[in-house]
């Protein structure tokens, strides 16, 4: 009798299991879509044709610290906080600048790495070198040519190695002139045991992607609002990027684009506020180089500075981050996204928040989606619980997952992604 009983208690946990398994799953597919106060005031002024400081090119950053009892992960930091620049930042770019002598290794070779005392950095999307540096206030060139997206210094020989991995195939090793000694002071500075790598893990998470970064507890993110941002006019963007806000050749087209012309130079601004710039065969806008033709830091710095001056008067609390940098002879372009306080923003439609076209330093071609973010008052992002996001991520074997943001019906909220 007393094993009867039992065998009906285990089949009616199993079924509420299942059950609650499937409600989270179509919680989960309703709600997680990857693949998935206007601020005018004056007129934004021309966007500034130099290098920016590194706070204009502000990205967002995970980082794990780990130690002998376990690891401390930060989920939602950007490049520009003073919480990551010192130490965290301060001794990656320490480990950038002396690293000496990169050799191939495999990608396990990096997580068995990971394992042990150690510091983790993922910026989301592989970005040369020299760009991750400007990223973290280098003001010299890295001279390899080479990209990460996650990068792990850990203690070797008294001294120091550092791992890059650009998240595919692409896993390289060297040492550096970062001690062993200051690594265990950055680490013993954090309370360890608030995170997670889905490799830690003896269930659910062990079907993700090893670097999936699990925090204990599910942070607790503001839910936005979108706005208007161009509702105010106009004609400081045409201002800012060389047009006569005064044209003649200025008209709205059928579909409700607004087409302004001067010369062989073209600007469409579109009814769902993207905007497209075409230069003319003699480019009124420019980034800064030492030569004809940028170096990816100088590219990188130059649009986000020009970006710094056309999307964040208007975006509200977001900020534009560098996404890729892809370059062929003289031509360079340039994605960006959205980050809220070092978040990503993720739209439907897989879209990014702009592009800059260079070819050589000129800017010949530039898209841009206007965004405006204002946080809901007194309204947060509602995220599933850890146990029932993995017990739906599952079904999909391989994915890396994590937390961002997604437009949806006029409001912008955090979720749960996997990709």
């Amino acid at each position: 009798m007393e094993e009867l009983r039992r065998d009906r208690r285990n089949l009616v946990q199993n079924i509420l299991i299942t059950l609650l398994a499937l409600s989270a799953a179509v919680l989960f597919t309703q709600t997680q879509l990857y693949n998935l106060n206007l601020t005018t005031g004056e007129a934004p002024s021309a966007p500034v044709q130099s290098a920016a400081p590194a706070e204009e090119l502000a990205a967002p950053v995970r980082t794990a610290v780990t130690g002998d009892y376990g690891r401390c992960g930060g989920m939602a930091l950007t490049t520009a906080d003073p919480a990551f620049a010192d130490p965290l930042g301060r001794r990656l770019l320490e480990a950038l600048g002396s690293a000496r002598d990169y050799v191939p290794c495999a990608r396990a070779d990096f997580l068995r790495a990971l394992r042990g005392p150690s510091l983790y950095y993922d910026f989301l999307e592989p970005l040369p070198l020299p760009v991750l540096a400007a990223l973290l206030g280098g003001g010299e060139e890295i001279s390899q040519d080479l990209s990460a997206r996650r990068l792990l210094i850990v203690p070797q020989d008294g001294g120091s190695a550092l791992y890059l991995w650009d998240g595919g195939e692409g896993c390289f090793r060297a040492s550096t002139a970062v001690s062993a000694d200051s690594l265990e002071q950055v680490i013993g500075r954090y309370e360890l045991g608030d995170a997670s790598f889905a490799m830690d893990g003896n269930g659910l998470e062990r079907d993700l992607d090893p670097c999936s970064l699990l925090p204990a507890q599910p942070p607790s993110l503001a839910a936005y609002t979108l706005g208007d941002p161009l509702a105010g006019g106009t004609d400081w963007l045409l201002s800012a990027l060389g047009f006569n806000p005064r044209s003649r050749t200025r008209h709205t087209e059928s579909n409700g684009t607004e087409l302004i012309m001067d010369g062989d130079r073209t600007l469409r601004i579109r009814p769902d506020n993207s905007v497209h710039y075409q230069s003319g065969d003699e480019p009124s806008l420019r980034v800064k180089a030492a030569g004809e033709t940028p170096t990816a830091r100088e590219a990188a710095l130059g649009a986000g500075s020009l970006l710094s001056g056309l999307l964040s008067p208007v975006s509200g609390e977001a900020r534009p981050w560098l996404q890729s940098l892809r370059r062929s002879g003289e031509v360079t372009v340039l994605r960006f996204g959205y980050q809220l306080q070092g978040v990503p923003v993720r739209f439907q439609d897989g879209g990014f928040a702009a592009e800059v076209t260079l070819t050589g330093s000129a800017v010949t071609a530039l898209t841009l989606r206007f965004r405006q973010y204002a946080a809901a008052e007194g309204e947060s992002s509602l995220l599933l619980p850890l146990p029932q996001a993995l017990a739906v991520a599952a079904a999909d074997p391989g994915k890396e997952l994590s937390i961002g943001y997604v437009e949806r019906g006029g409001e912008c909220r955090a979720y749960w992604l996997s990709d």
